[in-house]
């Protein structure tokens, strides 16, 4: 897809020096959608009262432990955005620890079928990976985003 990113694998990174905190505790397994459509990423702002507010995201959420991965993401996308999607290939894994959690975050390649709404309240956008600058994203987010940004493989 056009300013998508291609590879070989997916990207296998830790937080630096552990993260930003001690974090403690069972890791939270979360699984991020980067959909894309025609040169556009799709991208949704967290809701107040809720871990990072504010702060703009893949759209996703926490795997249950039954489910896989893909199956998490299409439950996810489908509460959040009201939307099926076909979920592709892993693009990167980042391990991360936030001062009250830590978090393994799976990011999937992803299309969708339909328009996307926020049913949780939150703003979606559709960005040209060139914009994605402009938005404020988690520091986990960092990797993917330089790369998505540069249109560079794995």
């Amino acid at each position: 897809m056009d300013g998508g990113v291609s590879g070989s694998g997916p990207l296998t990174l830790p937080s630096p020096r552990g993260g930003e905190g001690g974090g403690g505790g069972e890791v939270v397994e979360v699984v991020a959608a980067v959909i894309e459509r025609e040169g556009r990423i799709l991208i949704a702002r967290r809701p107040s009262g809720r871990h990072l507010e504010g702060l703009w995201e893949f759209p996703g959420g926490k795997r249950r432990p039954e489910e896989s991965p893909e199956a998490a993401l299409v439950r996810e996308i489908r509460e959040e955005l009201d939307a099926g999607i076909a979920v592709g290939e892993l693009l990167e894994t980042v391990d991360w620890t936030y001062p009250e959690k830590r978090v393994r975050l799976s990011f999937f390649r992803c299309t969708i079928a339909g328009e996307p709404r926020g049913l949780e309240g939150q703003e979606i956008v559709w960005v040209r990976p060139a914009e994605l600058a402009r938005y404020h994203f988690p520091p986990a987010d960092a990797t993917l985003l330089q790369r998505l940004r540069a249109g560079a493989g794995t």
